[in-house]
């Protein structure tokens, strides 16, 4: 992942963050660990922004990440455990989209992206 990936992401944020509330400390919580504090957070915050364009189901997700397609499986299997996306559908023609949890603490994610900055070492400057 890349700064301008974080630029693009905190831009998704502060677009769906209209009908958002501030967000409670478990989430808040929830959020830093499954996308800082393990391995693949990277690649899971890029299949959020994704699914906040357009729900796709996990051969579309692969495609677009240029990942292979059981890898996506998995973090997406992470993410619907931890009720971030919601699925739709049954088996392979699943299709995912946000959960109602995500949306509604979003700004959690805020906090998110500001960690990972911090790890890049870098300060971004948002105009």
């Amino acid at each position: 992942m890349s700064v301008e990936k974080l630029v693009e992401i905190r831009k998704m944020i502060q677009t769906k963050s209209i009908h958002a509330r501030k967000p409670d400390c478990d989430a808040r919580r929830l959020l830093l660990y499954v996308f800082t504090g393990t391995r693949g957070g990277f690649t899971r915050l890029e299949i959020i922004q994704l699914l906040s364009e357009i729900p796709a189901n996990t051969n579309q997700l692969a495609s677009q990440l240029g990942l292979d397609y059981k890898a996506i499986q998995h973090h997406l299997v992470v993410l619907e455990k931890n009720n971030l996306v919601t699925k739709i559908g049954g088996k392979y023609g699943s299709i995912f989209h946000l959960s109602a949890y995500l949306e509604v603490n979003i700004l959690a994610l805020d906090e998110v992206v500001t960690k990972l900055e911090r790890q890049f070492g870098r300060k971004i400057v948002y105009l």
